[in-house]
């Protein structure tokens, strides 16, 4: 209803007011008189002084100071930076309920629930999932809380279950090596390859940001774009946006998170898909951050093919290989298999029938075709790939497998934590 969506962004921007009070009081007290007990008055004492604050109920207010002091724990572990200021147009607008007993959730019928949401009332949302509700929730499998988080097609709620799960069995299935790509998004060594079937690239050569959108949708979009910039040309300087103006630029953030949603869909089915069907699963271990650096150099040493650079960095972004890879290292954990890393250089070079890096086997971004006289296999570039991936894991060339929790990133000269 938009009365709760409303009420639920008040909340959100409470909570987010609630962060940003405590990061300055907590930059502005000397270190030997920080303490959770000092914040946490200090939080109990502004919801009572400062009316808006208090619309954020005390569980989560309490739930906040407990993000932040956890955030500077992970800081200091080495595990993440400082936490900083959360400025409003950069910020996730969202809500913790950190208990479960508040929630009382009640099914409708087999695709609407009904929740209790402190401070906003009985809200309706999709059912989606099975939970563990009414005879089905035990000391071992209940919820616990639940976050409600919006996005450009409004408010979402993600419930926090704990369950005792079963270790799963050994998974028996095949080997199998994937070369990510461009043009075809998971190149997998037996050919079983994945494709959403979205062309990277318009009929004219430029990459396409919005390949998950239909036609239709792709003709509104341009013509809301079309309309934001002839509306945003009578603004003047430091002169608010119009309410048409901002009711343009919702309409095309909606069309983006489809689009973005779409993607998120393919990926969670693909990799499902993958960890039920191969019992070893192994990549590459890519370094994203290096591979969508801008090629515009300098002024004293400008960059060259600077347009196609740009493009090919968009497509890279777009397909969310790192997303990929998180997803297929818990789901393989979770059906009882591995996934290992090798390393990425020369994977798309060499030959994976003779073995020879020849120069000019790559002919273009989808074609490799071994010049060695020799040899003179040819293929498609990302299968060639991922045939070298299983290779290399074949011969022992693995990194640490990261099987059962994602790769923590730490910086340079801290040592890991210990064993949680």
């Amino acid at each position: 209803m938009p009365a709760q969506a409303r009420l639920l962004d008040d909340q959100a921007h409470a909570a987010r007011t609630t962060w940003n009070l405590l990061h300055d009081l907590w930059t502005m007290t000397p270190k030997c008189q920080r303490s959770l007990s000092r914040m946490d008055a200090a939080v109990r004492r502004a919801r009572k002084e400062i009316e808006w604050l208090g619309v954020l109920p005390a569980q989560a207010a309490q739930a906040v100071l407990k993000t932040y002091v956890q955030a500077w724990k992970n800081c200091w572990d080495g595990r993440a930076e400082e936490p900083n200021f959360k400025a409003r147009i950069r910020t996730v607008m969202s809500v913790d309920i950190p208990q479960g007993r508040d929630l009382n959730i009640t099914r409708v019928h087999r695709r609407w629930d009904m929740v209790n949401i402190p401070k906003i009332g009985r809200a309706r949302f999709r059912w989606t999932r099975d939970l563990p509700v009414g005879k089905h929730a035990n000391k071992e499998n209940r919820i616990t809380g639940a976050r409600l988080v919006k996005d450009a097609l409004g408010w979402h709620i993600a419930f926090r279950v704990q369950t005792l799960e079963v270790m799963p069995e050994p998974h028996q299935g095949p080997e199998v090596g994937i070369g990510a790509g461009v043009n075809l998004p998971l190149a997998l060594s037996d050919s079983n390859h994945q494709d959403h079937g979205r062309h990277a690239r318009t009929e004219g050569g430029k990459a396409d940001r919005d390949k998950w959108l239909t036609a239709e949708e792709k003709a509104k979009l341009l013509r809301l774009e079309q309309r934001a910039a002839h509306r945003k040309s009578f603004r003047k300087p430091k002169e608010h946006s119009s309410n048409r103006l901002r009711n343009t630029y919702d309409q095309i953030k909606q069309l983006r998170a489809t689009a973005t949603r779409r993607a998120a869909d393919w990926q969670h089915k693909t990799t499902t898909n993958l960890a039920r069907t191969y019992g070893t699963v192994v990549v590459e271990a890519l370094n994203i951050a290096n591979m969508v650096k801008s090629a515009k150099g300098t002024i004293e040493q400008p960059g060259k093919n600077v347009a196609q650079k740009s493009g090919l960095n968009r497509s890279i972004s777009q397909e969310a290989w790192g997303r990929t890879v998180t997803m297929l290292t818990y789901k393989t954990a979770r059906y009882g298999g591995t996934l290992h890393k090798v390393p990425a250089p020369n994977t798309s070079l060499r030959c994976s029938a003779c073995g020879f890096i020849t120069p000019g086997s790559r002919e273009d971004q989808a074609t490799f075709v071994c010049k060695n006289r020799d040899c003179g296999w040819s293929g498609h570039a990302d299968w060639n790939a991922a045939r070298n991936v299983l290779h290399l894991y074949r011969m022992g060339r693995a990194l640490i497998p990261a099987a059962g929790r994602a790769v923590v990133r730490r910086t340079r000269g801290v040592k890991p934590t210990t064993a949680r």
